[in-house]
């Protein structure tokens, strides 16, 4: 059977542009979550990991992104930047090109709420405007399965070229810290009133963040540097227990860590670290713990970049994924910072500093709104 790798990768958040400058500055202990004070958003400041003002805007090189929404610049740039790291011409006809998010532009409902402009806000629209970008005639394909999303993207990328349909695929994911967002998620009273704390027992909610992450996969030798990352199985499953509250046994997310590794042909002894979901609120970190220690993974280093990055929702599946990419080219596991205590049922072995160890694969796990949960293995 034909393998799929990864090939390039980029990742654009209040850390950087590039998936070196990110990597660079989590290896470093630097966290992109600022105390916030933007009326606009809250009436109150706020802790988010955004992008400063100006900041997306430098990275330009046109002279009027103005055609293009936040989001949408997100996608452009960060896949712009990966695509400069690969031959592969994204207007083959064998590319296939994805996009993943969660709530794509629904900040033009704040910006225009009388009359808001229905069709920028579709999903499909938003996906066909960043693909004409780059001259992709072929439709995009639209990933959105709520904080699930980056991980599932790149899952159906691989299953797309393992089909013979595409040779390449270029995904790309994003998503935005509006008001929109933030309200809903503090309507749960689940936004932390301090930079988040996964797996800690004085964890007090989620912290949101914004940013873009994209990887490029093919299956075609000549595209293959010496230290790509080989794309292993993936699996998805749904808790089906409530709209927001995850499962109470975490048996669903097990359910696809095993079958992720079973279909990677690994085993749970083979896994040097779970890049966790990890979003620091009372029930989704206790849930993982449960999950972990069904799958057998709990002698198996934990790390959760959300105290890094926030909760970039569909793009969060991405960003961490690369983040553990390379984490897993140098041999490292990063700490999740702000960790002190254990503050889950499950005695999880989560990452206080940084790790060195050799390893060749990881497992990363992402769960969402509506009891959905994905995972994957990643391998040198």
């Amino acid at each position: 059977m034909k393998s799929v790798y990864v090939v390039a990768d980029n990742i654009l958040s209040p850390l950087g542009r590039t998936t070196e400058e990110n990597f660079s500055n989590v290896s470093s202990g630097q966290s992109g979550i600022q105390l916030q004070d933007n009326k606009a958003l809250y009436t109150q400041p706020f802790y988010a990991a955004m992008l400063q003002p100006g900041q997306l805007e430098a990275y330009w090189n046109e002279d009027s992104p103005d055609s293009y929404t936040k989001f949408e610049q997100l996608l452009i740039l960060s896949v712009q930047t990966a695509l400069d790291r690969t031959e592969i011409d994204i207007t083959d006809g064998r590319t296939a090109f994805i996009v993943s998010t969660t709530k794509g532009n629904i900040e033009l409902l704040e910006q225009h709420p009388s009359d808001p402009p229905l069709q920028e806000m579709e999903l499909f629209h938003t996906a066909k405007k960043v693909a004409a970008y780059f001259d992709y005639e072929q439709d995009p394909i639209v990933v959105s399965n709520a904080c699930i999303s980056g991980l599932l993207a790149i899952l159906t990328a691989r299953r797309l070229i393992l089909s013979g349909r595409y040779d390449h695929a270029v995904v790309t994911g994003a998503d935005v810290v509006t008001q929109f967002v933030l309200s809903g998620f503090q309507s749960f009273q689940a936004v932390s009133s301090e930079p988040c704390r996964p797996f800690d027992a004085a964890r007090k909610g989620v912290t949101l963040g914004e940013g873009a992450g994209t990887v490029i996969l093919t299956c075609k030798e000549e595209y293959i540097p010496a230290n790509a990352i080989l794309v292993g199985a993936g699996a998805v499953s749904n808790d089906a227990n409530h709209i927001s509250g995850p499962s109470r046994t975490g048996a669903e997310l097990s359910q696809a860590m095993v079958a992720a590794m079973k279909n990677s042909m690994v085993n749970s002894t083979d896994i040097g670290f779970v890049s966790a979901h990890g979003t620091a609120t009372l029930y989704n970190d206790e849930m993982e713990s449960k999950a972990l220690q069904l799958a057998g993974l709990l002698d198996t280093p934990v790390n959760s970049l959300k105290s890094y990055y926030g909760h970039t929702l569909g793009a969060a599946g991405l960003i961490e994924a690369i983040i553990g990419m390379h984490a897993l080219q140098q041999n490292v596991v990063v700490p999740t910072l702000g960790f002190e205590t254990l503050g889950v049922s499950e005695p999880v072995k989560v990452s206080s500093e940084m790790l060195h160890k050799e390893m060749k694969h990881f497992l990363k796990t992402v769960s969402g709104f509506g009891g959905c949960n994905a995972a994957m293995v990643f391998s040198k």
